[in-house]
């Protein structure tokens, strides 16, 4: 008889084949089928905080989709993200399409609800304005976090046509907010043309640090990861990961492409490297598979999710730095 508080994990895929079985993610099991999940895969299907094109909103079903073929075991860190902890697919949030503000307060409050029993969340979004509700959620618990951020973009931008919560703006009205700890926060990837040399001024001043693009071309890797976990230090981390911070032709499917983007292999490298930090949330957004082809954008976000649930799984088995 199987024990009933060992992990229920992926269908096998020597008894059903790949293309076909449940529609979760990495075909696990639903969230109501088991009695606890230690982490969570939440979709969020909403894109009205975009600014140019739209359609992340059908990104969750889309990352559902390319992740079929993740396999159980992560060489690298020698860990079995399902097996080390009870990983499963809440489904997708019914989300106002209309209405922001009242789609902010419907994720928070189901950030809320699923994580009162100790469960981690890696929610797919989604355009980016849901990181905002998930720091709301994740600060009310560990207070003050540091927030290592992928994007081409800094999003720490000011009102947008009036609108004050936009994709945009997430972490500008998070460090406003007080959830965020100033002294750990940073960004990776940042490239492209700004609006002007104050972007910059005003993303110091609320206690980013940036890390570009070219640091991976003139410093290497290695220094990035370093100087990576010297920002972080110890304490709670939140892992944002927008889908953009790919160059376009890793990650075509997105709504803001910016050319001088990451590889994947290098996204996925300096992610495996939060393990032994203190992650307590996390999401991957702004996949639109309208503009994606052949999956390229949707396999590279299942990756990045899995690589987070690999660097929780370590992080389980090993204890975080803090």
């Amino acid at each position: 008889m199987s024990d009933p508080t060992s992990p229920v994990g992926p269908v096998d895929a020597q008894a059903v084949p790949r293309f076909a079985g449940p529609a979760t993610f990495a075909r696990l099991p639903r969230l109501d089928e088991v009695e606890r999940a230690d982490v969570a895969v939440l979709g969020l299907p909403f894109d009205t905080g975009v600014s140019y094109r739209p359609g992340a909103r059908f990104g969750p079903a889309h990352v559902r989709a390319s992740s079929k073929l993740l396999r159980p075991f992560h060489p690298p860190l020698g860990v079995s993200p399902f097996a080390a902890q009870q990983v499963a697919d809440a489904g997708d949030l019914g989300i106002d399409p209309y209405d922001i503000g009242a789609a902010v307060r419907t994720i928070e409050q189901a950030a809320d609800s699923l994580r009162a029993a100790g469960t981690t969340l890696l929610a797919i979004g989604g355009d980016h304005t849901v990181a905002l509700p998930l720091l709301r959620s994740v600060a009310r618990t560990h207070g003050p976090v540091a927030v290592v951020h992928f994007d081409a973009h800094l999003d720490t931008w000011g009102p947008y046509f009036g609108a004050d919560v936009t994709h945009g703006t997430p972490f500008r009205n998070a460090a406003e907010e007080g959830l965020l700890d100033p002294a750990r926060c940073l960004h990776v990837g940042i490239r492209g043309p700004l609006y002007s040399s104050d972007d910059l001024t005003r993303d110091e001043v609320l206690g980013f640090q940036v890390i570009g693009t070219d640091a991976f071309q003139t410093e290497g890797l290695p220094a990035v990861v370093e100087r990576m976990r010297n920002r972080l230090g110890t304490g709670p981390v939140y892992v944002s990961v927008d889908i953009d911070v790919l160059d376009p032709a890793h990650a075509p499917g997105t709504g803001t492409p910016e050319a001088g983007g990451l590889t994947s292999r290098e996204l996925l490298h300096t992610l495996r490297a939060l393990a032994g930090c203190d992650v307590v949330g996390a999401d991957v957004v702004e996949v639109a598979p309208a503009y994606d082809h052949a999956e390229i954008t949707g396999i590279a976000a299942a990756h990045v999710a899995y690589e987070l649930l690999s660097v929780l799984a370590a992080n389980r088995g090993k204890g975080a730095s803090s």
